[in-house]
């Protein structure tokens, strides 16, 4: 998929307001084929603008390692890539007799949810299957607007994404992942005002060569917002090694949200960390679902930033691995912070005023109490 052929069958966006109505577009054909709510389109949205994505960046990575005479091997290789079945001009599209939506369902979601399961699976590999993993099959009602959604998302790429006068396409997903939160819908516990997250993001001022981390992620909003802190911090200075670094070991989550899980990932993946290092399980009582993509987790982080949820229970499982037992998740929340943190280490994280005031549970007052004993830890 050369910049050519991008360009050739893509508009040009060169407003917010060309690539906001471009997106909009896309949710309206989504709604009109029984996918209503952002709890349903965002996440129908996110796969298969990840698969979009991750095939301009393949494609672009293959032609780098071709001028410099390297050697590239895809994550996703024919007939299984975006220009293979999605691209308007691709072979299966322009074929009357075959079916996108039969390859779709019955060939392409088994083989990408598969490919974690190849013994020399590579990282991005895994990523790919755990984004994937909970598409059963499309969510949108036919074939002929389900090739509508394609044709639409085939134009957001960053080639007709003009990005020095528009929001990047990670900001475009951002604004997306809000309306999940927005009242009405159910995903407000997934979500923190991007406001908040920046203000605490430059306190906590994470630095390259740092580790960040976030036990509670959601949709990843801390990570993501702390790469491109991070990133920009250091600007057009960043040396190879420094960009590797971020991309690869720098950030760490943890969600058990099954539905959440995939949208964690793809987010810090448009945002440009190319190996998401996120565990899916329950964080307060060790239940692992997933968890290739955190091997090799440090046991200690150098900055922990998270809102945990408010006003949950956790039942005895979770209270027998913390000193003080409660079934509070906040406070259970706060006392796995604690553990993860190092001499040196800060933390940003949002509570509420029962954390440090409730002098009538024995397990607040003794958790705020260590807080309290931290110089570098920061509650907002």
């Amino acid at each position: 998929m050369s910049k050519k052929t991008d360009n050739a069958n893509g508009k040009k966006h060169v407003t917010p307001q060309s690539l906001n109505a471009a997106v909009k577009s896309i949710c309206d054909i989504m709604r009109r084929s029984n996918v209503a709510g952002a709890m349903n389109y965002v996440p129908e949205l996110t796969w298969i603008l990840f698969l979009r994505i991750l095939d301009e960046r393949e494609a672009h990575e293959a032609e780098e390692a071709e001028a410099l005479g390297l050697s590239f091997t895809p994550s996703i290789t024919a007939p299984y890539r975006w220009r293979d079945w999605a691209a308007p001009d691709s072979a299966l599209r322009q074929d009357t007799k075959a079916s996108v939506w039969a390859f779709v369902h019955e060939k392409l979601l088994p083989h990408l949810k598969g490919l974690k399961k190849k013994p020399d699976a590579a990282p991005r590999q895994k990523v790919i299957s755990e984004v994937m993993s909970g598409v059963e099959r499309s969510r949108i009602d036919s074939e002929k607007n389900f090739c509508d959604v394609l044709d639409k998302v085939h134009e957001l790429s960053n080639e007709t994404v003009d990005t020095t006068h528009v929001f990047t396409l990670s900001q475009v997903y951002e604004g997306l992942l809000l309306k999940m939160g927005e009242k009405g819908n159910d995903g407000g516990q997934f979500f923190t005002p991007r406001e908040i997250i920046r203000a605490m993001v430059n306190v906590v001022d994470p630095k390259i060569g740092e580790t960040v981390y976030d036990p509670g992620c959601g949709t990843c909003g801390f990570l993501a917002q702390s790469f491109e802190y991070m990133r920009d911090i250091v600007g057009k200075k960043i040396t190879g090694p420094q960009l590797e670094t971020l991309k690869h070991r720098t950030f760490y989550g943890r969600e058990k949200d099954n539905a959440i899980y995939p949208i964690a990932l793809a987010n810090l993946i448009l945002h440009g960390v190319d190996e998401p290092r996120v565990w899916h399980g329950n964080t307060l009582t060790g239940q692992e679902v997933y968890g290739e993509l955190f091997k090799g987790a440090p046991q200690f982080f150098d900055c922990v930033m998270m809102n945990p949820p408010f006003g949950g229970k956790e039942g005895k499982e979770a209270q027998t691995q913390f000193d003080y037992k409660t079934g509070a998740t906040q406070v259970l929340f706060l006392q796995h912070v604690l553990k993860t943190m190092k001499s040196g280490s800060r933390c940003g994280i949002v509570l509420d005023e029962g954390v440090l005031f409730r002098t009538n549970e024995t397990a607040f007052v003794q958790t705020s109490a260590n807080c309290l004993r931290s110089a570098t830890f920061i509650a907002s």
